[in-house]
């Protein structure tokens, strides 16, 4: 089997803390679960890196519009968002762990993730 690295894949998570990051990429999906959008945007620094899924929903609103005005971009009720705006915004965020219950096994997992966004 051959197995292709791309550039950034060799860097290790982000310590937990705060950390001055560019949003380097960002995938789209739907969650296992329940079927809720998400966008997973992946930090990025000379340390390290941490991604972290920003859902769509109504309690997963009040994260992306947060993360869209710290990266410096205009939020209007009524107009669209677009992802594709944040790659190359630079953002303080912290870094931190969080606990969830599988809902697939009932077993507690801890996921590392950036936990709060930062003006900087």
């Amino acid at each position: 089997m051959k197995i292709a690295v791309e550039k950034g894949q060799a860097k290790t998570l982000l310590t937990d803390g705060e950390h001055q990051v560019t949003i380097t990429h960002i995938d789209e999906g739907t969650s296992e679960h329940k079927g809720i959008p998400f966008f997973a945007v992946r930090f990025e620094n000379e340390e390290g890196y941490v991604s972290h899924r920003f859902y769509q929903s109504q309690a997963g609103m009040p994260a992306i519009i947060g993360l869209f005005e710290m990266a410096g971009i205009d939020v209007k009720e009524g107009k669209e968002l677009d992802t594709k705006q944040l790659i190359g915004k630079e953002v303080t965020i912290e870094v931190g762990e969080r606990a969830y219950n599988d809902p697939e096994t009932g077993n507690e997992r801890t996921l590392k993730q950036a936990v709060n966004f930062l003006v900087s």
